[in-house]
């Protein structure tokens, strides 16, 4: 693990490497509101710590990993049993910056599908049904998380952003599934373009923060 956090003991160190502990920043049950898998009810674990640093990010309070508490996966998959869920995404941050083995193997072991959404930018780790790659300028995917993607999800900020959008499609796989979003702050600006260019080039779709418009995480 390269992203490090502060004032850990010994034995928090060796939990955290182990993936027996993690620092979540919030857990709650909703409905996907984003990508492929929009409107399926989905347990969110949302993991604190990156280093990537998107400026338009919508959740700067989850770059520092050392505001939120260690957490230990046995009460995170507890948490999960509680609602029933029956599938989970797991997000950030950037989660890949920890073991993730012990946490999808778990969720596996009771018949939970596994969903992440990284920005590729570390080594993959973990068991999933179903990822969600969102490249970022600032810290490029690793090229084997480029061809393991089933989803690959660009965000729109500005003009040079479909560009960007093709060249990441030319590194994914033939069968993953290609998505332009509108970043938030500007997304009644940019849908119109968005709208406009995959009318053009119909192997793109939209996504759309839906869980926004529904308000609710």
């Amino acid at each position: 693990m390269n992203y490090k956090l502060h004032s850990l003991n010994p034995e928090q160190t060796q939990l955290l490497n182990n993936g027996e502990i993690l620092p979540i920043m919030e857990q709650f049950y909703t409905i996907q509101g984003e990508g492929f898998n929009t409107g399926k009810a989905a347990y969110f674990i949302r993991i604190g710590g990156c280093d990537v640093g998107c400026h338009w990010c919508d959740v700067k309070e989850s770059w520092d990993a050392n505001i939120h508490p260690l957490t230990k996966i046995n009460d995170v998959i507890a948490n999960v049993k509680a609602f029933n869920a029956q599938s989970v995404v797991i997000t950030g941050g950037e989660p890949l910056i920890y073991n993730l083995n012990t946490l999808t193997k778990q969720l596996k072991e009771k018949n939970i599908s596994t969903f992440i959404e990284t920005s590729g930018a570390y080594e993959l780790s973990g068991n999933w049904d179903w990822i969600c790659l969102s490249p970022k300028k600032t810290m490029l995917p690793l090229q084997f998380i480029y061809k393991k993607a089933h989803e690959l999800k660009v965000i729109v900020f500005n003009q040079h952003d479909f560009k960007w959008a093709e060249e990441q499609a030319e590194q994914v796989n033939e069968n993953c599934y290609l998505y332009l979003q509108p970043e938030w702050s500007k997304h009644s600006q940019l849908l119109p373009q968005i709208i406009e260019y995959v009318k053009q080039n119909p192997k793109w779709m939209i996504s759309l923060q839906t869980h926004k418009y529904m308000n609710i995480p």
